[in-house]
């Protein structure tokens, strides 16, 4: 069966980090700024076979039902139940060619028409931000100063470590993710294991007047189960970001005000406590007042002193 293919584009200076392949003729291979469907339309680029790398990174693998090319369009119905119909167009943005990956479903959502600043946060020159080696898809962080590591979280999805230990942590949902996991009770494991961390908090991708939009579920029920687990978890924020970049933007600042709040001081070691040495004359006293048999001069046996140890533990 035919596949549609996303991986990491290895060109380090683009800034449309993934690479799409689609089986149509001897595939047509695009750069592309987004990934679907998580955003309404994705801003891609036609890209040639010689960019496409050798040994790919795989993002993800899909098999596609159809995939038909329709004038200015291309129609593409991929093999899973749900989020399956999107569609490729052609078309013209301030007069230049522009190509745009979509979904099926049209959905009226406001830009937010704001840039987001590049100040420092907290003014930290770079701050360390550890990224969950299993999130597909993940932030980049390209504008704001910070260094990226990737490693196995033990939970969230960004994640601040003080001293080696995992300090504070965010979980990164769409829309659709939020609402299976907290239909499926997942959301609330999720929840429990972030609550143990000093800071923590889930971003969803999306605006809260979209809860009420949903066309499987009924919205009063999700809305409740938020509102549910955000009193049972209240040190857990669930904090709706409106988009993917402003979502971005939100964890980049909330990860550096945990990292400026936390302690950075090293750790003392445990105070110990160091006795002076007995004397020859103390340890001879000690035990002539408890009868045992020591000489007048000299050194004493080594059985008197581990008798003197013994008691002074």
């Amino acid at each position: 069966m035919r596949e549609l293919l996303i991986v990491a584009n290895p060109d380090p200076d683009s800034r449309l980090p993934y690479l799409i392949r689609l089986p149509l003729g001897d595939g047509l291979v695009l750069r592309t700024g987004g990934t679907w469907p998580r955003e309404k339309a994705i801003y891609c680029y036609p890209a040639g076979h010689g960019e496409w790398p050798d040994d790919p990174e795989v993002v993800e693998r899909v098999s596609v039902r159809s995939c038909v090319r329709r004038g200015a369009a291309i129609d593409l119905v991929l093999d899973r139940a749900r989020e399956n119909r999107s569609q490729i167009v052609f078309t013209k943005a301030r007069g230049r060619d522009a190509i745009f990956w979509q979904t099926a479903r049209v959905r009226k959502q406001a830009r937010p028409n704001v840039v987001t600043p590049t100040a420092r946060a907290a003014g930290i020159a770079a701050l360390p931000i550890v990224i969950d080696s299993g999130e597909r898809y993940a932030y980049r962080f390209a504008r704001q100063q910070a260094e990226l590591t990737k490693k196995r979280l033990a939970c969230g999805d960004y994640g601040i470590e003080i001293g080696g230990m995992l300090h504070a942590a965010v979980e990164r949902k769409s829309l659709a993710d939020l609402v299976s996991s907290l239909l499926g009770t997942r959301l609330k494991y999720q929840l429990t294991e972030l609550a143990a961390l000093a800071h923590a908090a889930v971003i969803v991708e999306d605006r809260y007047s979209q809860l009420f939009k949903l066309e499987h579920v009924r919205p009063a029920v999700v809305a409740d189960g938020i509102a549910e687990l955000q009193v049972a978890f209240p040190n857990v924020p669930i904090v709706f970001g409106e988009t993917r970049q402003l979502a971005e933007e939100w964890t980049y600042r909330f990860l550096a005000a945990t990292y400026a709040a936390a302690d950075h001081s090293p750790p003392q070691p445990s105070p110990v406590d160091v006795r002076p040495e007995p004397s020859t004359a103390e340890v001879r006293a000690w035990a002539r007042e408890r009868g045992l048999d020591v000489p007048d001069k000299g050194r004493l046996r080594p059985e008197i002193w581990e008798a003197y140890g013994a008691a002074h533990l």
